[in-house]
């Protein structure tokens, strides 16, 4: 009898055991391709992901994108702009940023790798295709398009402040205020989108882009409001080797001043390096914060050779931001509601 009932015991013990699940990782990378800049970003029930197809300038010449449910499982929406729609990008369409605004979904990018003489560095006197261009924007009425040219040339295409027009992303304030964060080459504008995206409202000065870079800054400009506290994010160092990385500062207001607080985001030489410009997902009602990023596969064979990731970002108690350990695993599957 007593046998019989340690048997049954196993049995019940090895029956739980088999019906434990593990919980689904994303891994990382999250799709295959070589992809870079990646804009995460949530639209009702779905994630969505808008990466720079990382290639040479020549052929960085459309936008894919993807999408989930869960984080897991992703969904590629392949050339949802192209040089086809955007005639006058002629090379090197990257660092996409989309915002939903009265049911329009508007696609910002930059393209050209737009040059000037004065820099010298990158300007060829007779090569013309990158003295015009700058950021653009496309729209659609759905997140995976078909996307069309809203204005049919760049939104922004001089260089104010000396900041490249490059690398752009979009905010919405809590007042309704849409702000353009935007530069390379070292400098960061701030410009105020006017209602209908096809320009921008003065400041208080008369001038259109105030400069609000902060210590460190190299370009890569991102931006979340937690608890109050408004988080502006940007990379520093090289983007084509293994020195990039993220750091932030911390404001009450989107418009600063900012503190720098430090680095969050960083190579780790046992799994990937050149970790850097990135987004932060975060669904809403829940403690969640997902930093999506590009980084350098071990070994790295050449400077296009850049891949998508997901890890989760955590807070200290005084809303500071810990470091970013990156991660092959990536994140646990996550439903939106």
């Amino acid at each position: 009898m007593k046998n019989l009932v340690y048997l049954l015991l196993v049995a019940v013990l090895f029956g739980c055991k088999s019906e434990e699940k593990t919980t689904e990782r994303s891994g990382n990378p999250i799709a295959e391709g070589w992809y870079a800049d990646p804009e995460g970003v949530i639209f009702g029930d779905e994630y969505w992901i808008y990466p720079t197809f990382s290639a040479k300038y020549e052929d960085q010449l459309f936008l894919d994108a993807f999408s989930s449910k869960d984080l897991v499982n992703w969904t590629k929406h392949e050339k949802i702009i192209d040089t086809t729609i955007i005639k006058w990008a002629r090379q090197a369409i990257w660092a996409p940023s989309i915002i939903e605004k009265d049911k329009k979904y508007y696609l910002f990018f930059s393209a050209n790798d737009v040059q000037r003489p004065s820099r010298g560095a990158g300007y060829d006197p007779n090569n013309d295709i990158n003295h015009f261009g700058g950021i653009g924007i496309a729209v659609a009425d759905s997140p995976k398009g078909p996307f069309k040219d809203y204005i049919g040339e760049p939104l922004i295409s001089d260089f104010y402040n000396d900041a490249q027009p490059i690398d752009q992303f979009v905010y919405k304030d809590d007042d309704g205020t849409h702000y353009l964060f935007y530069g390379g080459w070292g400098h960061c504008n701030v410009g105020k989108l006017n209602a209908d995206f096809t320009g921008f409202t003065p400041w208080e000065d008369g001038s259109l882009f105030k400069e609000i870079t902060p210590e460190g800054y190299v370009e890569g400009p991102f931006m979340f409001k937690r608890n109050g506290k408004y988080y502006f994010m940007w990379s520093e160092g090289g983007w084509g080797n293994d020195t990039y990385h993220v750091s932030y500062a911390m404001a009450d207001k989107a418009t600063g001043p900012y503190n720098k607080i430090g680095t969050i985001l960083e190579s780790d030489t046992t799994i990937a390096t050149g970790a850097g410009h990135h987004s932060v997902m975060h669904p809403e009602d829940s403690d969640k914060y997902y930093m999506v990023y590009h980084r350098r596969p071990i070994p790295n064979e050449g400077r296009d050779h850049r891949v998508i990731c997901i890890d989760e970002m955590y807070f200290n108690e005084d809303g500071t931001i810990k470091p970013v350990k990156i991660t092959n695993e990536g994140v646990e599957a996550n439903l939106l509601p």
